[in-house]
């Protein structure tokens, strides 16, 4: 596990990202406020000093998850999407491609962390709200790119993403990372049958 030292970060960003790190390597279980002082580098008691509960560590942990992940899948870079599907795809299957690939620690650390909000509500509640800013922006592309129901089409677009990037993260083809070729293959399929472009007869833009 790599985390940052105490001079390169503020001190909430170092404590979430060694959380983040212990997360995909140990699991919640590993998650302690000892278990991240001692990772990073710290003295005892520094995380408590930062996020006195459990609760505000794993919420810490979740704004910090919100805002890497921002940085990794960058919609607001996507190509304008009145362009048509081919550009959406090619932004789209890079952002999935990066989650599964260079950043799949952060991936595997959602998933704890999604997993472990099923069970404590109060960290559903804050889990899906920082979610909502990427939920929206989905929403904006595709309504931009022509969809007839916006919210239906998003939901799919995002089961889709999770299911891949879960399969292939965490579950039977985790050895079986797919290429940037083959996400962007699969997303165009998903696009074309959303917007019915993947009939015969009909163009690929």
């Amino acid at each position: 596990m790599s985390v940052r030292t105490p001079s390169a970060a503020p001190r909430a960003d170092l404590v979430a990202d060694t959380a983040l790190a212990l997360l995909a390597e140990r699991g919640m279980r590993g998650l302690t406020h000892r278990a991240v002082d001692e990772a990073a580098g710290l003295a005892q008691g520094s995380t408590s000093n930062v996020a006195r509960t459990r609760q505000a560590l794993l919420e810490l942990a979740v704004r910090r998850l919100a805002e890497r992940e921002a940085r990794v899948l960058a919609l607001e870079e996507m190509p304008d999407p009145r362009g048509g599907l081919g550009p959406l795809a090619d932004g789209l299957a890079l952002a999935t491609h990066r989650a599964l690939t260079r950043n799949r620690e952060l991936t595997l650390a959602r998933y704890e962390l999604a997993l472990e909000a099923t069970r404590r509500p109060e960290l559903r509640a804050y889990f899906d709200a920082t979610g909502a800013r990427f939920r929206d922006q989905l929403t904006t592309l595709l309504t931009a790119a022509g969809s007839t129901d916006p919210a239906r089409h998003v939901l799919s677009l995002v089961a889709w993403a999770d299911g891949l990037m879960f399969s292939c993260v965490a579950g039977s083809f985790s050895s079986e990372v797919p290429s940037l070729t083959e996400v962007r293959a699969g997303l165009r399929e998903l696009l074309d049958g959303m917007f019915g472009q993947g009939a015969p007869g009909t163009g690929r833009p």
